[in-house]
């Protein structure tokens, strides 16, 4: 086991540490560095954060903490969660034309719950994406880890029969997203690209970054060339650099795709790209759920430690 390797997996053991997250959470200065991350646990504290993204020219996608529910009643919990967000940001004039949408984690809504899991997911799902549209928005699912894909891509196919602005995310380290990016090229369709947070064996996905990386263009180039809306999601100037330029090859028009950040993560860059004329949407999560999200953002890869500890000492 190499250093990152060892780095990632002891991240990945604190993240389910309650002990550890409780010294954390009550220490002044970690309060300070995860607010920078995280808005809050309340819904305020994300409904003013996303105001404070719109007002700057940006766009922003909010995730409600939490996965891999194994109980109806937290399951339940999610789904009100977002309702009540969704009502909100649209009495604050938040969801016009998209401005702020929402992400969806099917393992949040139940799909992981004995028997009818899926089943309730996808009505769980169904219920958001219909407060959604009435307040001018639209959702996005986010993906997991890979045994969850078809699941993840089976039920976006059902939503979008009746919701037909439902975006997707594909990962670009699984072996399969070339093809799954070809069958979601057309016309309506939104795909979220990202490189893939998730621990995944070789069997299914590339294990050096440089393969992901490469896998990572592969995807964007056919992403941008056909008729669908790309969502860039990378931090790596690299990356956005070639973004640009395969989006200029397309001819595509800066309002016919995206770019997409964490939130806390490169702000000044954030608001430098939408000044240019791009779009840019920030992934903003809130909730109790706060540290394991922080860990596991992490522990996708040795280099995000230095982006949040770049975060802690710098505003850009």
């Amino acid at each position: 086991m190499d250093a990152s390797d060892l780095l990632r997996n002891s991240l990945l053991q604190l993240s389910k540490q309650e002990k550890i997250r409780d010294v954390i959470e009550k220490a002044p200065v970690s309060r300070s560095v995860v607010k920078r991350f995280v808005p809050g646990a309340e819904r305020a504290d994300v409904v003013g954060a996303a105001a404070e993204i719109a007002a700057s020219g940006r766009r922003a996608t909010i995730d409600y903490l939490g996965e891999d529910t194994t109980d109806l009643a937290q399951a339940q919990h999610t789904r009100d969660a977002y309702v009540s967000l969704l009502t909100a940001l649209r009495d604050e004039g938040l969801t016009e034309g998209g401005t702020v949408e929402v992400s969806l984690k099917l393992s949040a809504l139940g799909q992981a719950l004995p028997g009818d899991g899926n089943t309730i997911a996808l009505d769980h799902a169904r219920e958001i994406c219909e407060v959604a549209k009435q307040a001018g928005t639209t959702v996005t699912l986010d993906m997991e880890d890979h045994t969850t894909t078809d699941l993840t891509l089976d039920a976006l196919r059902e939503l979008r029969a009746d919701f037909p602005t439902v975006g997707a995310v594909l990962q670009a380290y699984l072996y399969r997203t070339e093809a799954d990016c070809r069958d979601l090229a057309h016309a309506g369709s939104r795909v979220r690209l990202c490189k893939g947070a998730y621990k995944e064996p070789e069997s299914v996905a590339f294990q050096a970054g440089a393969e992901v990386d490469k896998s990572y263009v592969r995807c964007l180039k056919i992403l941008m060339q056909g008729e669908g809306y790309p969502m860039v999601a990378s931090h790596d100037p690299r990356l956005i650099e070639i973004a640009g330029a395969l989006a200029g090859q397309a001819g595509r028009d800066p309002r016919s795709f995206e770019y997409q950040m964490l939130y806390g993560i490169r702000p000044e860059e954030q608001k430098r790209i939408a000044d240019r004329g791009d779009q840019m949407r920030v992934y903003i999560p809130y909730g109790q759920e706060w540290y394991g999200y922080l860990m596991r953002r992490m522990a996708e890869k040795p280099a995000n430690v230095m982006f949040f500890l770049r975060g802690v000492a710098t505003k850009s």
